[in-house]
């Protein structure tokens, strides 16, 4: 563990150093409690082992500051105090530590205190990853792998805002199976499933670095294309489609003979001032204009690519 001695007595900073550091761990000192802070500030530390009076910020203040930070890794906090009056140890834990320990240093209790701090630093690590992974997979498409609308609904605004405020254009394209409910219909949704996660799979594939995928709903995937204007984009996404064609899945009688994919792209430029929902809306009647016009196509706002 990174542990972070702050005391202004030498002595005990100096005895504590040598219990920390004989336990294998690494220390670090500070005489003060704002040395102590400019040093977490810019650091990571498994634990705090901190005097209450020190000059600077004193020991509640340091655990409130430290305790006020946005850091998802768990500092674990041990106040030092020559102060044995419940009252003003429970003001310490009140601020934020984890534990105490009353002067003069006892090298046995320090070793005990950081086995505790280990146990619940570790356990503190697990919750983070947990966390983490939970949030991925709430922003991830269970079927396709992909990531989802929930993904979609926070990347877009941000490359919007991105893109307005440093004067860069980009497109998006909205992608739909063609037929698909035919298709579900005719072979059952299992087998749609499996055309789902084929069609994704190809499509994340056959994207240019940058580009981002999104299971939009149902049959229907988003495309995002930074710093693209809407000539080269519509060129990527019917890459795109002539890759799934390309997986040649067959498709229900009186169909096409393949799962094939219509696209429509729109683009976004500074200079148009529209938000976020009018680049969805283009893109969606550009999709329906590929449907209309026969579908396997891509089809812009301002031009298409013909099949």
């Amino acid at each position: 563990m990174r542990i972070l001695v702050a005391d202004d007595d030498e002595g005990a900073r100096m005895l504590a150093e040598a219990v920390v550091t004989s336990q294998g761990h690494e220390c670090r000192v500070a005489a003060s409690g704002d040395e102590a802070w400019e040093l977490f500030s810019t650091e990571q530390f498994d634990v705090l082992v901190t005097d209450w009076m020190m000059p600077g910020l004193d020991g509640p203040q340091l655990t409130r500051a430290v305790r006020a930070t946005a850091r998802e890794e768990y500092t674990y906090i041990i106040l030092v105090t020559s102060r044995s009056a419940r009252g003003e140890i429970l003001a310490g834990i009140e601020a934020g530590a984890d534990d105490y320990l009353i002067k003069p240093l006892d090298p046995f209790a320090l070793q005990a205190r950081l086995l505790v701090a280990r146990r619940v630093t570790a356990l503190h690590g697990e919750l983070a990853t947990y966390r983490a992974e939970l949030a991925e997979s709430a922003r991830t498409d269970a079927l396709t792998k992909v990531p989802n609308r929930r993904k979609l609904d926070e990347d877009l605004p941000q490359l919007h805002a991105r893109s307005q405020r440093y004067g860069h254009d980009y497109s998006l394209a909205v992608c739909d199976i063609d037929n698909f409910k035919r298709y579900n219909d005719t072979y059952g949704h299992q087998a749609g499933d499996v055309a789902l996660q084929a069609v994704a799979s190809t499509m994340a594939e056959a994207c240019r670095e940058g580009d981002a995928l999104f299971r939009y709903g149902g049959e229907e995937f988003v495309v995002l294309l930074p710093e693209q204007p809407q000539e080269s984009a519509m060129a990527a996404v019917d890459r795109l489609r002539r890759a799934v064609a390309a997986l040649v899945i067959e498709h229900a009688p009186g169909e096409t003979s393949q799962v094939t994919l219509s696209a429509g792209v729109a683009t976004f430029t500074p200079t148009r001032g529209i938000d976020v929902d009018t680049v969805l809306q283009e893109a969606d009647r550009a999709l329906y204009r590929s449907k209309a016009e026969g579908r396997n196509r891509t089809t812009g706002s301002l031009s298409e690519v013909p099949s």
